[in-house]
Order: structure tokens, then C-alpha cells, then sequence
């Protein structure tokens, strides 16, 4: 087997969510090709050889055996899937990602369709800038001159301006940098089994909520009217011991926290379930304790309608769960929605799953993650 070249590639994008289009096609590169070594920083640059809205770019290194041709072809799919549609007729357009070959290890190749060292690289600072973070003393093969000699010799005086965005190799990487990731919805949503999901395969620490043994809950669903009060003092109770302790140990193995609720739930659920007088004071005792937990950089609503909630219900077959009626679960959702629509301070996602089956389906599990980055890449 042939031992690993560091190939050097550059990245750019003008088209839409610009950082979105880079992040999206790092984390593709990095699943379907190799993993990544080096990231440069983020620059913006004017386009070049056309009239159009700036450029994001950057350069990334990766460590592959993986045959130059067959590496081309894999790229351009990642663009292809990215929406990059290209322009056959000649010239220069927008374009929502351009992925191009600077270096395959230090070879020199030519083919119909392949050249390295890419034959513009020492003409363009939006290559160099970027590759002299990650590559500044790489000879080109060719012209025998490194990185950071070229950027001093390069002609091309067009203004090329390093950002404050960061890109990131993986997507564990991303969410850490939100630390705390709170997945929410009504009855039967999925949440757990989304939260154990992402923190088996991000690395996470996960926090699930603990209601099994509340004694309240059965009878609650009996008599509402008679354990509304005590069922949610208990479970704010509960839920505020065990976030407390939770969230405050943080597990240096860990990359970030993931959550199956955000204690802000309790007070979403005793608005439905109190009566007015029982509820003011209910939120007295909330507003207080509210103060002192870690809150999410990250809120994640699954929306399920109705239907599905009770579908999902009837299927995880728990005894006390099976007559939760109709419109129970509809205030629910309804509360969820006006809090999300007046929680200002909350990084909210909401993401329709009620015709997904992230269980079932990859490419749903896939979509739902995708949504977390390009929420994540703005923030």
C-alpha cells in the first residue's frame, strides 16, 4: 500500500450562506474522503475575473492514499451534492462551493483532466493567503519557491481580508463550541432517543431527564385536575436537583453536554396543567431557581403533529401514557411554540420531523444534524 500524501485544497464560496456551503463541504470531505489535518483561517476576498458578491475562502490540508484522479472525482460529487452547478460554456460564476487540487504531495501531473501543482495558485492571494497559514514554507514543485515567497512576489494586488469566522474540522468540534445542547418536544417526540444519538456519535456527555419514579405521573393522568400541582412542584423539583448537578460537572472526555429537555419545560408544561392562581405561584418558585442553571447554546424543538405523537405513544407502550388525549398533547405543542416565540435569549432550532424517521432512516438522522450545523455555523 502506498504510503499517505498531504494534499493542500482550496475552498470557496459566494453564493448563499457562504460559511454554511464551507463548513458543509469540510465536514463531507472529511466523512468521505480523509480526515482533516490543517484548517486555515476564513478570508474574504472580492471576486476575481467577474463581477459577483465576495468570496469566502480557505485552505485545508488532508492525509490520503486515495489516487489523484479518483480524489478529483470525490470532490467534485461533494460539490456536485452541495449544489455547485457548473459552468461548461467557459468563464468565471458564482458558485455555492469550488473545491480545487493545489498540491498532491509534491507530484507534478498532467492529464485532460488534471493538473498539480494547480497552474494559478502563485497568481491568486485568495490561495496563498490562506495555504501560507497551514503551509508557509511548502516548496512548489515547479517554480522551487514556498509559500510565503510567492505571497511576497504575487502580482495580484486585490484585497484579501482575514475574518473572525471559524471553521472547524469536525462537527464535534462545532457543537463544543456551544457547550450545552438541549433537545426538546412534546410527548413522544423522540428526544431521548435523538440525544443518545448524538452523544454516542459526537462525543458528548448526555444528560437525560429522570421521571420514571414519579409517583404523581400515573395518578396525574387520571385525575389532572387533583395532581396537576403536586406533579409539577415534583418534577421541578427533581428536574432542577439533577440539572444542577449534571450540568455543573463537566467530563473533561467529553467534547460538550447534550440534554432530552431544558428545564425551562417545566414551566411550558404547568401553564397547560394549572389552574391561574396555582400557576403564579408556580412561577414564582421557578423564576427563582431559573437564575442559577446553565442554559443551552443550543435549544432544538422537534415538532411532531399529533398524529405521530400518538402513534410514537401508543408504540414505546407505557401503561400510564396510553390515554394522554388529544388536545392535552396539542396545548402542549402550542405552549412550546409561544415560548419559543418569546424566549429572545434562546439559540432556538426548530425542525419538522413529523415526516422523518430518524430511527429508521440515515439520511433523516443525516438531515436533522445538517440543521444543527447550519444553525451553529451563525453563531
Amino acid at each position: 500500500m502506498n504510503d499517505p500524501k498531504t494534499i493542500y485544497l482550496s475552498l470557496g464560496s459566494n453564493l448563499g450562506d457562504k460559511l454554511f456551503h464551507l463548513q458543509n463541504a469540510m465536514f463531507k470531505i472529511a466523512n468521505d474522503i480523509a480526515s482533516i489535518s490543517s484548517v486555515s483561517s476564513l478570508y474574504e476576498s472580492a471576486s476575481w475575473g467577474f463581477e459577483a458578491d465576495n468570496f469566502y475562502n480557505c485552505c485545508i490540508a488532508i492525509n490520503t492514499t486515495l489516487p489523484a484522479n479518483e480524489l478529483l472525482l470525490k470532490l467534485q460529487e461533494i460539490e456536485k451534492k452541495l449544489g455547485r452547478e457548473r459552468n461548461y460554456y467557459g468563464g468565471y460564476s458564482s458558485r455555492t462551493i469550488d473545491i480545487d487540487i493545489l498540491y498532491y504531495g509534491d507530484e507534478i501531473i498532467e492529464s485532460d483532466t488534471l493538473t498539480i501543482p494547480h497552474p494559478s495558485l502563485q497568481k491568486r492571494q485568495f490561495v496563498l493567503k490562506p495555504l501560507s497559514d497551514i503551509a508557509p514554507q511548502f516548496y512548489h514543485p515547479i517554480l522551487n519557491k514556498d509559500t510565503r515567497n510567492m505571497v511576497q512576489m504575487c502580482k495580484d494586488k486585490s484585497s484579501v481580508t482575514k475574518t473572525s469566522l471559524k471553521l472547524h474540522k469536525t462537527r464535534e468540534q462545532l457543537f463544543s463550541k456551544l457547550n450545552f445542547i438541549a433537545i426538546e418536544g412534546n410527548i413522544g417526540a423522540g428526544k431521548t432517543t435523538l440525544a443518545s444519538k448524538i452523544a454516542e456519535d459526537f462525543n458528548a456527555k448526555l444528560i437525560l431527564e429522570q421521571f420514571a419514579d414519579n409517583p404523581f405521573l400515573p395518578k396525574f393522568y387520571e385525575d389532572q385536575a387533583r395532581y396537576a400541582f403536586p406533579l409539577e412542584m415534583s418534577f421541578l423539583a427533581e428536574r432542577y436537583q439533577q440539572f444542577t448537578d449534571d450540568t455543573s460537572q463537566f467530563d473533561l472526555f467529553k467534547s460538550f453536554m447534550v440534554s432530552d429537555y431544558d428545564i425551562f419545560k417545566s414551566l411550558i408544561f404547568a401553564k397547560v396543567t394549572l389552574q391561574e392562581e396555582e400557576f403564579k405561584l408556580y412561577r414564582k418558585v421557578f423564576n427563582f431557581m431559573h437564575k442559577e442553571i446553565t442554559k443551552p447554546g443550543l435549544y432544538v424543538y422537534l415538532y411532531q403533529n399529533t398524529a405521530r405523537l400518538l402513534e410514537n405513544i401508543k408504540k414505546r407502550d407505557r401503561d400510564y401514557e396510553q390515554n394522554i388525549p388529544q388536545d392535552y398533547l396539542e396545548k402542549i405543542n402550542r405552549g412550546y411554540l409561544e415560548f419559543i416565540k418569546g424566549a429572545q435569549d434562546h439559540n432556538t432550532l426548530i425542525i419538522d420531523i413529523s415526516e422523518l424517521d430518524f430511527v429508521a432512516s440515515e439520511n433523516d438522522y443525516d438531515f436533522i444534524i445538517e440543521k444543527m450545523v447550519e444553525y451553529s455555523c451563525g453563531k
